[in-house]
């Protein structure tokens, strides 16, 4: 059974008769109300001027496309020659091209574009004339900083591309857009420099988006299990950012970016364990800061994964480890509460992360008094009624605090921080080796795309070595010309 003109629609070409083709359009689009079909004639030639409404801006429409085409004048003037001077001496928008097929001008105008279609012409003219609201460009919400730019990418995917132009004004920058899914035909663009990229990584990542099988992309989690082609872990070897500076940085070290339209989170591969320790601001201070600052964040990953297991462990099985003074204060703060102490932070920590959903779930009007509710009159409560003790309350709450300091390993702190308490409560401090251990495991095990997750710790390579476990000044930083294919064996290729 042949399927209709709206599901085949995709190569199916245009006609030559205009009143076919407004037919076959209203028949592919099944009469929908935004679609506006405006008949014209110019120069004696019957013509339409299609657009979708909401998409296009009505005043450049208008003004840019309409105007100039009713003013025309040519004489003894046929289809052929209306396209031809269309075509050739006629400039109505910087954006324009010529599609023959429904699938293609379709995509076109669901774009913000604006198409003519020409009696007798079975080709289409589609011009730039987009219009549709756009959120303008904020500060990003999720990658804050002091000395650094408060520009952050937004929704519209070649506003994004501009921002990294702008900071880019290189000709071996190159961007790769292209539709993927089957349905929404979401724009995708492929970020990358040419002199600095292994070719075959931006295949490999071009080859995977446009093979993807999805309905509709709407948003950068869709596509990033398909873009994260290593071994099974915890960990991801790609990252996302909100920021064109650090997009810039990453592409500049031989990263490949993928900017998706609809959302303002944009994707970076591969990327190292490290990198999670590194933010914009410790370039623009001084190098002995930028370290102190780097080794805070270490510490910060330790104490909100494992402290929380520590203390149980230390409090359960191993009371050596704690001073007598201290343990009697403990073991005081402890006669009141009837749980055990694995079950006193396990409860504290699903009650936090209840808390913190709920927060971020409703309005930002009554997202702070939920955590004022919560942390404060409900946590205050549980102490005083004895159902948890204070001296576990001050470390979960050291813990959680510590997790802050590292937004891009929040997923991954939250889990191992539960189940550090269960092996602490359980097996004592050696559940929590064995829980260390199967972390570091985990990390040196994970690659993306030859690149493995670790590096340049493992494998050690003491030419990467200038921003990990230091930062380097720029008089040598800035000229050392890092790039990951150093770290790959990769060929650089255009």
């Amino acid at each position: 059974m042949e399927k209709p003109a709206a599901f085949r629609h995709e190569e199916l070409p245009l006609k030559a008769a205009l009143k076919e083709n407004i037919e076959d359009l209203k028949t592919i689009l099944g009469e929908t109300s935004d679609l506006l079909i405006d008949p014209i004639t110019v120069c004696g030639v019957s013509c339409a001027l299609i657009c979708f409404e909401g998409m296009t801006s009505g005043f450049d429409v208008f003004r840019t496309v309409a105007v100039p085409l009713m003013e025309l004048d040519i004489e003894n003037a046929d289809s052929a020659a209306l396209f031809r001077h269309i075509r050739s001496s006629m400039i109505l928008s910087v954006d324009t091209g010529e599609e023959q097929r429904w699938g293609n001008i379709i995509r076109r105008l669901m774009s913000g574009f604006a198409v003519i279609l020409i009696d007798g012409i079975s080709t289409a003219i589609a011009f730039g004339v987009q219009g549709y609201a756009v959120r303008g460009i904020e500060e990003p919400s999720s990658e804050g900083n002091i000395m650094g730019s408060h520009e952050g990418f937004v929704e519209t995917v070649r506003t994004n591309m501009s921002l990294i132009r702008r900071r880019m004004k290189t000709p071996l920058l190159r961007f790769s857009l292209f539709p993927i899914s089957k349905r929404s035909r979401t724009d995708v663009i492929v970020c990358y420099m040419a002199d600095r990229v292994p070719r075959s990584l931006v295949d490999d990542v071009i080859k995977r988006l446009k093979g993807l099988k999805l309905e509709t992309i709407l948003g950068s989690g869709y596509i990033a299990p398909f873009l994260d082609g290593g071994r099974a872990s915890v960990f991801s070897g790609i990252s996302t950012t909100e920021r064109p500076d650090v997009m810039c940085a990453k592409l500049l070290e031989g990263r490949v970016g993928v900017l998706i339209d609809g959302t303002p989170f944009a994707i970076v591969l591969p990327c190292l364990f490290a990198e999670n320790f590194q933010t914009l601001d410790d370039y623009n201070f001084r190098p002995f800061y930028a370290v102190f600052l780097r080794y805070i964040r270490y510490i910060a990953f330790f104490l909100g994964v494992f402290f929380p297991g520590i203390y149980v462990a230390a409090a359960l099985f191993h009371p050596g480890m704690i001073s007598a003074p201290l343990m009697m204060n403990l073991a005081r703060a402890e006669e009141k509460a009837p749980l055990n102490l694995m079950w006193e932070a396990v409860i504290i920590f699903i009650f936090y992360e209840i808390i913190r959903e709920a927060g971020i779930r409703l309005p930002k009007s009554v997202g702070g008094a939920v955590s004022i509710v919560g942390g404060l009159i409900i946590g205050d409560a549980a102490v005083s009624a004895g159902v948890i003790s204070e001296p576990m309350l001050l470390v979960s709450a050291i813990s959680v605090t510590a997790s802050f300091v590292l937004p891009s390993l929040n997923q991954q702190i939250t889990v191992f921080r539960l189940a550090a308490v269960l092996a602490g409560g359980a097996c004592g401090l050696f559940g929590i080796s064995l829980l260390g251990a199967f972390i570091l495991a985990n990390i040196c095990a994970a690659e993306n795309y030859g690149l493995p997750y670790m590096s340049p710790l493992s494998p050690f390579s003491p030419n990467a070595m200038g921003d990990v476990a230091v930062r380097l000044g720029f008089k040598k930083l800035g000229t050392r010309g890092f790039t990951i294919e150093k770290l790959t064996g990769a060929d650089i290729g255009d």
